[in-house]
């Protein structure tokens, strides 16, 4: 028996047919020109091609007949509407291709404009305007665009040409004559054939089949591959395709282009914020090839449509209950919308925005939380220049994208990428940067250019990236080719260091101190609203008083890891060593005595900092090798002589505790088990801390981890010391404290086994560094040094393991140790202390997980709390397993 046949895909969706529920199948360009179409909204008409042709293209190389057939059917329509025929040579129709994915992606795939001009229609164009120059503007534009995005032209080849008119003709490019323009269009179109082999197309009808071939294939283009990486956006959503009737900025005075937003993406200011150019295509306010004019001044020049556009600006914003960004054009008076979306904001944007919608009843708080991405709060924490650094400003531009980054200068991309792999910070000067540049604005720490706005290129991008960014330096003059860039009488070289500050727009010679904000207003505000919906606890990794202070302040309800070998380094190494170096039990247990006067200040410290709230010790995990020198330092040191007598015994406890793989061998509880003393040590100056504290006044919860388990006998052994050596101290002061003994889940048996271990212990906590270690058999070091970049690229591990914890390995792991340790003890209290606990993705999983808490680094706190409200919400993550 057989089922019904397949209902064909649909291929293509008029403007009018379509709306913005729609997004996976017409993009998010096409969902939103269909929905302001029904909206009323003056918008150009056209339709989409969706993303399923082109997944269908993706997958097989060629585009399907059928597609072919519905196009020139789409294509009817639009001529009929339009009362113009695409290729009429008297009057002809023109219409532009653009791409437009299910997520923004702006600026990363092609575009062609100005599309059905030929020898023949360009003339009619001309009579039909009465603006030859008009005609041959849009021509040269169409075959330089069509040239670099259907045949792959080198774009540098007509930048060239186009500098060899410039100059003879004594004229900007903007207002180039129109014989000078008819030239130029023939120069390009020469080196289309001598590059590309063939002509550029003469027949309408095939320069928009090709064009949509190529806008297709630009999803797999390398800008586009890089921007999804960054975005966790995935390969195999593909784009949709948009055929629009062309409406032209540059025909005449009464003409011009603009982008907006309804807002200050910058700022967040609920004003109106953009730019805009009168006689101009909208690549031109973009590019920075012209000074742009702020949007206010609309109002000057064309007072209906800006008037017109301020109603646009608030029914797209109460439709969207968002803020918009939108590109228009006026046509010899008459406005046009060509595109919205919601638009790309800085973070101290986000939150503003996001927390002043709620009070104007847009939003609720709900929507206010999603809205605003741990990135964006991650973003926020940058640091800015120090106001009390001394620095000589070398010149100021446009504060595009806010945050300060110091790094030495490049001149490429590449360059970038090249230095930063190399370990060195760079800042990335260009005249103006295009979407080809990505890879290298990833790698760089802050973009300068000495052109373009504030919605140009470079500046969009970096604030979706929080990337510190300094635009239209007009100052700047940069020479690639000889790498410099100059200021006046000032050159910078390729290497040199300089320091930009994006908030403020200065560019300082030199390393420029930073400093990283304190969050206040909307932050706080947002926040608390986060920690509303959350369900997971959120601790810090601190180990001295300040690290826990500065995580109270963020937010933090605990320490989650306390590593007490930190408490073992600077001046108390001679007293760890003494204890390594002991030859009798009355040598050991005096240096011990003394580590534990030490330690105890440092827990006193601790638990006041912390007041009233828990903090988890782990006992000493790291093996003792790495408390004494290196083995081959003292033997080169032996041969030379150098050595004396505690020299020598120096060496023979580092051959005696020197192993293969440390990591694996005598550490954590394996050291507790043959140096019994050390732990009782540690146990005894914890729990004397909280009794301290607990006379003073203060109410010190503590809870003491055993790491490294392996067997629930190990830990039945060690916790029995614990207890023993804890009550101990107890009776003696008089004193109650209340305490748990909990081990750490770091290595593939423990979780297997968590049943037997969750009868001794109170709590667990996942070490999601050595679990992530030993579930792969990955030496993080040793891998993410050598073969990670790889993997990732490749396709062999979907995520760094190290930096978002595997679902489907670990994740699996972690879940059977949560699950059967709480089938023995409902009560057993769970978290996790590894680098994840900041780590949304990771957080989520440990949310699902029924975790109770993560801990992180104290700046990843705010992370954590908007990450575990995001996931308390259902906000979707990236995490991928396979």
């Amino acid at each position: 028996m057989t089922g019904a046949p397949a209902s064909p895909p649909r291929w293509i969706v008029r403007f009018s047919a379509g709306d913005r529920s729609q997004r996976d199948l017409l993009g998010g360009k096409g969902a939103n020109l269909a929905e302001m179409t029904r909206l009323g909204l003056p918008v150009p008409p056209g339709f989409i091609i969706t993303t399923e042709a082109c997944r269908a293209f993706l997958a097989t190389g060629a585009v399907p007949d059928a597609l072919w057939e519905e196009l020139d059917a789409a294509l009817v329509d639009l001529q009929t509407g339009a009362g113009r025929r695409l290729g009429d040579p008297a009057d002809p129709l023109l219409v532009s291709v653009r791409s437009g994915a299910p997520f923004s992606m702006p600026g990363m795939m092609d575009t062609v404009l100005n599309l059905g001009l030929n020898d023949a229609t360009v003339e009619g164009l001309a009579r039909a305007s009465g603006d030859r120059r008009f005609a041959f503007d849009a021509y040269r534009r169409l075959v330089q665009l069509y040239g670099k995005v259907v045949f792959g032209v080198d774009g540098s080849l007509f930048e060239d040409a186009l500098a060899r008119r410039v100059e003879p003709s004594g004229a900007e490019e903007a207002v180039l004559p129109a014989e000078v323009l008819a030239e130029l269009t023939a120069d390009f179109a020469a080196i289309i054939e001598r590059e590309a082999g063939e002509p550029f197309p003469q027949d309408p009808d095939e320069q928009l089949r090709r064009a949509v071939e190529a806008v297709f294939g630009s999803w797999n283009g390398r800008r586009a591959r890089d921007y999804r990486r960054m975005e966790g956006i995935a390969d195999d959503l593909g784009t949709a395709v948009n055929v629009q009737q062309m409406v032209f900025g540059n025909l005449g005075e009464a003409s011009g282009t603009g982008v907006a937003f309804t807002r200050n993406p910058a700022t967040g200011e609920a004003r109106p914020y953009g730019d805009w150019l009168p006689r101009a295509q909208g690549e031109d306010v973009v590019a920075g090839i012209r000074l742009t004019r702020n949007l206010d001044e609309l109002a000057t020049d064309f007072p209906d449509c800006a008037a017109q556009l301020s109603d646009v600006f608030a029914t797209l914003e109460a439709h969207y209950a968002d803020m918009c960004d939108i590109e228009f054009t006026i046509e010899q008076g008459r406005l046009y919308i060509l595109q919205t979306r919601v638009g790309k904001r800085t973070a101290h944007a986000a939150f503003r925005m996001a927390v002043d919608m709620v009070g104007e009843g847009l939003i609720n708080r709900r929507e206010a939380v999603l809205r605003v991405t741990p990135a964006q709060l991650e973003r926020l924490l940058h640091p800015s220049f120090s106001p009390d650094a001394s620095y000589d400003v070398l010149t100021t531009g446009l504060n595009a994208s806010p945050g300060a980054a110091v790094g030495a200068v490049v001149f490429t991309a590449d360059d970038a990428e090249a230095r930063v792999a190399d370990g060195q910070d760079v800042i990335l000067v260009r005249a103006e940067t295009a979407p080809d540049d990505l890879h290298g604005m990833i790698a760089a720490q802050g973009v300068l250019t000495s052109r373009g706005g504030l919605v140009s290129h470079a500046a969009v991008v970096a604030r979706g990236m929080g990337k510190p960014a300094v635009c239209g330096a007009g100052a700047v003059s940069v020479d690639p080719d000889d790498r410099v860039f100059t200021v006046g009488e000032v050159t910078v070289s390729e290497g040199d260091v300089i320091s930009i500050d994006g908030t403020t727009g200065e560019v300082a010679l030199g390393a420029v101190p930073l400093v990283t904000p304190e969050p206040t207003g909307a932050f706080a505000t947002l926040l608390g609203w986060a920690d509303g919906f959350r369900r997971l606890g959120v601790r810090a990794n601190a180990d001295l008083p300040e690290d826990a202070v500065r995580a109270r302040e963020l937010g933090a309800e605990g320490i989650g890891l306390c590593r007490t070998e930190h408490m073992f380094l600077g001046d108390r190494l001679p007293l760890v060593q003494r204890m390594i170096l002991a030859e009798t039990d009355a040598a050991e247990q005096a240096a011990l005595d003394a580590l534990g006067e030490a330690q105890r200040s440092d827990f006193v410290a601790l638990l006041q900092a912390m007041e009233g709230l828990p903090i988890t010790v782990r006992l000493l995990d790291p093996p003792l090798n790495e408390f004494l020198p290196d083995v081959t330092e003292l033997l080169v040191a032996d041969a030379k002589g150098e050595l004396d007598a505690d020299g020598h015994r120096l060496l023979a406890a580092a051959q005696h505790w020197s192993e293969v793989n440390p990591m694996l061998g005598t550490r954590g509880c394996r050291l507790g088990v043959i140096k019994p003393g050390l732990y009782r040590m540690q146990t005894r100056a914890l729990v004397e801390a909280a009794v301290e504290v607990e006379r003073a006044g203060g109410a010190p919860h503590v809870e003491i981890m055993v790491p490294l388990t392996v067997t629930a006998r190990e830990l039945d052994l060690v916790a029995g010391w614990i207890r023993e050596t804890a009550e101990e101290v107890v009776r003696d002061a008089g004193v109650t404290i209340t305490y748990r003994i909990g081990t750490m889940i770091e290595t593939p048996r423990a979780a297997l086994r968590a049943d037997q271990f969750a009868r001794t212990a109170e709590f667990f906590s996942f070490g999601t560094n050595d679990l992530t270690q030993m579930t792969f058999g990955f030496s993080r070091d040793d891998v993410e040094a050598r073969i990670m970049a790889t993997y990732l690229e490749r396709g062999l591990l979907e995520v760094d393991p190290f930096r978002t914890l595997d679902p489907t390995g670990v994740g699996r792991l972690v879940r059977l140790a949560v699950d059967e340790g709480r089938a023995v003890r409902p009560d057993l209290h769970l978290g996790i202390c590894g680098e994840h606990g900041g780590d949304p993705p990771s957080i989520a999983l440990c949310h699902d997980a029924g975790i109770d808490y993560v801990s992180c680094s104290p700046l990843r706190v705010p992370v954590a709390r908007l990450a575990a409200a995001h996931a308390a919400l259902g906000a979707p993550t990236h995490a991928a397993g396979a």
